[in-house]
């Protein structure tokens, strides 16, 4: 029997990373959560498009019986937005330092629309891909700075070797009709955040008439990285 079909009296929290990072920058969290007797998964988005990483994750979901609580990180909300639509066992989304795009929106327009984020000053020379387009990276040296602030040079640095690539097309797709026009939903994020600034996270928030806004001071766009306890009060407020 597949572990996403054991019956649980608490939801199912599954975690979706955004570009740049990885599953394990949910760490903290999830040991938070656990210790609450939640069960959590980790999805590994695959940062190719929007379409087809919410199809992915929306596969997950599907198969896990019980309710779920969607947590998205940065793009990862854009996925979880697309994700949600049509599955009912979905009661809740938590935005971390996250898009959430409406119809016909992108993250990289989201992402400049206010005034403040310098991520385009700190990519990599783009990698190109055989099948056409291109990934992009965060530049090493710069990823401290830009990305996680608020962490440690140290834990920067392996952060900075083990970024998951995103395509420039996942950032410019369009999004489809999403999911928190129909959920009750969360956001978290720091006011600190230089990859999509604090206003524009502000903005998103309220269009999406979050039930709660929590917004920590000076905390870089790896929230959940740099403040696990305020991410996982947060989700567990979403889950019950």
């Amino acid at each position: 029997m597949s572990e996403f079909n054991i019956a649980s009296a608490k939801p199912t929290v599954v975690l979706v990373h955004g570009a740049f990072a990885d599953s394990a920058s949910w760490n903290g969290v999830i040991s938070l959560l656990q210790q609450k007797g939640y069960r959590v998964v980790a999805a590994a988005n695959p940062l190719r498009s929007v379409s087809s990483d919410a199809n992915y994750v929306s596969s997950l979901v599907k198969a896990i019986d019980g309710p779920v609580v969607l947590v998205g990180h940065s793009y990862g909300g854009a996925v979880i937005s697309a994700a949600a639509n049509g599955k009912a066992n979905v009661k809740s989304l938590v935005f971390v330092a996250a898009f959430a795009p409406d119809a016909g929106e992108a993250a990289a327009e989201l992402a400049g629309k206010f005034p403040g984020g310098t991520l385009g000053t700190a990519l990599a020379a783009p990698v190109s891909l055989r099948e056409g387009g291109v990934d992009l990276y965060i530049d090493q040296p710069k990823f401290h700075e830009q990305f996680a602030h608020d962490v440690t040079p140290a834990q920067a640095a392996l952060m900075a070797a083990g970024q998951r690539p995103i395509t420039e097309a996942a950032l410019t797709e369009a999004a489809g009709e999403p999911a928190w026009k129909d959920l009750p939903s969360w956001f978290i994020y720091g006011s600190g955040d230089k990859n999509i600034p604090a206003e524009g996270l502000r903005f998103m928030a309220e269009r999406a008439a979050s039930k709660r806004t929590v917004v920590v001071d000076g905390a870089s766009h790896v929230v959940m990285v740099s403040h696990p306890q305020a991410v996982a009060d947060l989700i567990e407020e979403a889950a019950q």
